[in-house]
């Protein structure tokens, strides 16, 4: 890989730049700029595998090991070499001619083509519900077809793809320092596309970028032109009709009426009949699992769900045999286009507005550093093949009232063995015209690729040193000693399986990530030379707390496992008792499980991300696990016991039989009566408090939110049942909006608000604690909704449609102030002050 802070600026004026880099850094603070050995080359993980145990075939058939060594290439670096051309000419050309000889192929009988299908031909013809044989005729029929797969698509134009291409890879190079790309991974599709399989990649979203920068990769590397399927709230008609000439798709909103509307019934045979083309003619199409940046909601996308059901139902009817899945990612230094404030980040993007949004982003990144970009294929894997195999894991599950609310009210000590159905994305249209099991298939497939995209994602710098900022030097720490912390967490990074989308000097790593966020941290000289680093207070926190969120999966089963612990020594040893107090306490692997479990629970499944095929026991025994390897909890064999290094395989305890075979591992393989005779402790070295510590913080934005939406609680803004009918009534009696009830004067007690309207209350109210108590790092919209969700599948909160929208009260369990309480202080244990 290429080091991060290879210029493109000529050798000359590189020169200059590093020289007057030099002179701030060494003259200006008193510091020496001394080569550094590079501590990253040693080990690098090949990120990316498929599940062995879903796709086991896929696993071994697109993977060699030689592929590990292929390396990384920069997407937008274009030299005469790429091009059938030589000469001082071509050189100053290359990107224009390379542009040009990009392969487009031809597709202007796609709209013929997709008339001609089944589902479109049933419609005009009547002979489905809804089309022209109830009472419409058919040529009407026809144009509405006609005027539904206008607004689906448009065939690409090949000179306005090129020209687009090259207009891209200019602002790109000006935009980004480089776009890295593995060549193993882009080996793995290349050689499931030679499969004669259409591609499917589904991606996540950081950026309204993601949707150009993607279809550009993969056509610089020889894919074809990238069917998008774009979000039309993101767009302007004007937007879409371009970005529809550039390949892009655009779900009708006809496709979302009801079952039985004659409208619905057109669109979504519409829809179905340009899936079935599309990849007939095996183009590749692009999929979003997540929702785009700055929508407050779930992370998984509505939109991406249907269209990842329209493709699983096309296999299923046997339009293809089968498609090739591709779990996708893009990771940034920093996001270009990052909303400032998120409830009003989601307007429509036009075609002015974003090219103002072009000329700012230019403007502002000429000033600054330019920034990294890495994209991720994951290992491409048969749809075919995780259908029949995924059926077979599924198991019985409760709701998180089942769950936990018996255990937080105190009425019972027993957590149930049974997995957490947990459902915040809505079912679209197309989604609910799937049958039942099939919708399951769909939500559980979604789940499962958006794990593997984010299982690949490479960890760039100014993730870790936001994490370093904010969860261990949050007064300031001095440079000197963040050169070591920096490369320690780079180091336990990549020990746990996930790369890192940087390489270099660790010095000019370090100078580099400060220099992009100086916008949220301050740079003090001391007298001693050396650099104090302060994060901002504030919104520069909050910042710091975004980008931080890209490092979580990396130690997110240590961090539930420390918070359990935390949970489990909470009762036991004060919070600022000394560490070798609480390494005195042993904690039995039972209490370790069920706190394990607890927590688990609590958590969303948005942030967990847990893979379907995967049970909440197996999660726990990795957790533990964990914990064990990274050398926080230490085993306490008693005399006679048989010791915990002893692997041998034991008798299959009954309790374990309800098991999937494909979730048992070499731990399940122990009697649960052995298990309950075995201890840990806490290691005494001297490393593990600090280290405990920090995986404990990793958690603790999202679980402070959440206390603090129990304290709100406090404050009744939430009527009870009684009241909630009440309100109800006199909300559609005087039939008023939102914005007319404002107006009228203060709200009476038992009006209750809608669910929108209580999380921006919410959100002012983390606001306004943050200001008090400097926790500017929960003080997020997205943990408000959260904290809501979760709370209405706990029980706590329950809601009742209304025209203004989900309107909110607190349910029966918790109307007292003791159940409140209870609330709150489950959750405050598993914080770590």
């Amino acid at each position: 890989m290429d080091t991060m802070l290879e210029a493109r600026l000529p050798t000359k004026q590189r020169n200059t730049q590093n020289s007057r880099e030099t002179s701030l850094w060494s003259s200006g603070f008193g510091m020496k700029l001394e080569a550094v050995t590079p501590f990253l080359g040693k080990y690098r993980p090949f990120v990316g595998r498929c599940c062995q145990t879903c796709t086991p075939k896929s696993w071994e058939s697109l993977f060699h090991r030689s592929i590990m060594d292929l390396g990384f290439c920069n997407v937008i670096l274009v030299k005469e070499e790429n091009t059938r051309f030589r000469g001082w000419l071509v050189r100053r050309l290359c990107c224009f001619l390379w542009s040009l000889e990009q392969h487009i192929p031809p597709c202007r009988d796609a709209p013929e083509k997709i008339m001609e299908r089944t589902g479109v031909q049933n419609v005009i013809s009547g002979r489905d519900p809804g089309g022209a044989g109830e009472g419409q005729v058919s040529g009407l029929v026809k144009k509405e077809v006609q005027r539904i797969l206008g607004h689906i698509q448009a065939p690409p134009c090949p000179f306005l793809l090129r020209l687009f291409s090259w207009a891209l890879l200019r602002f790109l190079k000006c935009v980004f320092l480089n776009v890295q790309l593995h060549k193993g991974q882009m080996k793995m599709v290349h050689q499931a596309a030679q499969a004669g399989l259409p591609l499917v990649l589904l991606s996540t979203h950081k950026s309204l970028l993601d949707g150009i920068l993607l279809p550009f990769v993969l056509l610089s590397q020889g894919l074809g032109v990238l069917r998008v399927a774009w979000d039309p709230r993101t767009c302007s008609p004007t937007l879409r009709a371009l970005l529809k000439k550039l390949g892009g798709l655009f779900l009708p909103p006809e496709a979302n009426l009801t079952l039985d509307s004659s409208e619905g019934v057109i669109a979504r045979a519409v829809v179905h009949a340009a899936i079935e083309q599309l990849l007939v003619s095996k183009q590749p199409l692009l999929i979003f699992l997540e929702e785009p940046p700055g929508v407050l909601g779930p992370r998984l996308s509505a939109l991406g769900q249907t269209w990842l059901g329209l493709v699983v139902e096309a296999v299923q009817v046997g339009v293809v045999p089968d498609a090739m899945l591709v779990p996708v990612a893009i990771t940034y230094d920093l996001v270009p286009d990052a909303p400032c404030d998120a409830y009003h980040a989601s307007a429509p993007l036009g075609l002015w507005t974003g090219a103002l949004a072009v000329l700012r982003i230019l403007r502002g990144w000429g000033r600054s550093r330019p920034v990294c970009v890495r994209v991720h294929l994951a290992q491409p894997f048969s749809l075919q093949e995780y259908t029949i195999n995924a059926r077979s894991c599924w198991g019985s599950r409760q709701t998180l009232e089942q769950l936990l609310q018996p255990i937080v009210l105190g009425q019972c000590t027993t957590v149930p063995d049974t997995e957490k159905e947990q459902e915040w994305t809505p079912a679209t249209g197309p989604l609910l015209a799937l049958k039942e099991e099939d919708q399951l298939l769909v939500r559980r497939l979604s789940r499962h690729v958006l794990n593997a995209s984010v299982m690949s994602s490479a960890v760039m710098s100014t993730a870790i040193m936001a994490t370093l900022l904010l969860f261990k030097h949050q007064k300031g720490v001095f440079l000197s000693q963040l050169l070591g912390e920096f490369s320690w967490l780079t180091e336990e990074t990549l020990l746990r399986g996930f790369d890192v989308g940087f390489s270099g000097q660790l010095r000019c790593l370090v100078q580099h990530t400060l220099s992009l966020l100086q916008a949220h941290v301050t740079l003090l000289r001391v007298h001693q030379g050396d650099l104090l680093v302060v994060p901002r207070l504030g919104p520069g926190l909050t910042h710091l707390a975004h980008l931080s969120a890209e490092l979580l999966p990396a130690f997110l089963s240590e961090a539930v496992g420390a918070c359990a612990v935390r949970g489990l020594l909470a009762g036991r040893v004060p919070p600022e008792g000394p560490w070798e107090l609480q390494g005195i306490e042993l904690l039995s692997q039972n209490e370790l499980y069920r706190q394990i479990l607890l927590l688990l629970h609590l958590l969303p499944q948005d942030l967990l991300l847990l893979q379907p095929c995967q049970s909440s026991y197996c999660y726990c025994q990795e957790v533990l696990d964990r914990l064990i390897q990274c050398g926080l909890l230490v085993a306490e064999e008693t005399p006679g016991s048989r010791p915990a290094c002893d692997t041998g395989r034991q008798r299959l305890s009954t309790k374990l039989l309800w098991k999937p075979s494909g979730d048992f591992t070499d731990s399940d393989s122990d009697d649960f009566e052995e298990a309950e005779g075995r201890f840990f402790r806490l290691s005494q070295q001297s490393r593990c408090p600090d280290f405990f510590l920090f995986l404990c913080r990793l958690l603790s934005p999202l679980l402070k939110a959440f206390v603090q939406a129990a304290t709100f609680l406090h404050q009744g803004q939430l009527p009870d049942t009684g009241e909630a009918h009440i309100s109800l009534a006199l909300h559609r009696g005087r039939g008023e909006s939102s914005g007319q009830r404002l107006c009228r004067g203060p709200r009476p007690r038992f009006f209750s608000p809608t669910e929108s309207g209580y999380a921006e209350q919410l959100f002012q109210f983390l606001q306004a604690t943050a200001q008090e108590e400097g926790f500017f790092e929960c003080a997020d919209p997205n943990l408000a909704i959260s904290a809501i969700w979760t709370f209405r599948d706990l029980g706590v909160l329950q809601q009742t449609p209304s025209p203004a929208g989900p309107m909110l009260y607190l349910s029966p369990a918790f109307t007292s102030w003791e159940n409140q309480e209870k609330l709150e202080q489950f959750i405050r244990q598993f914080i770590c002050s």
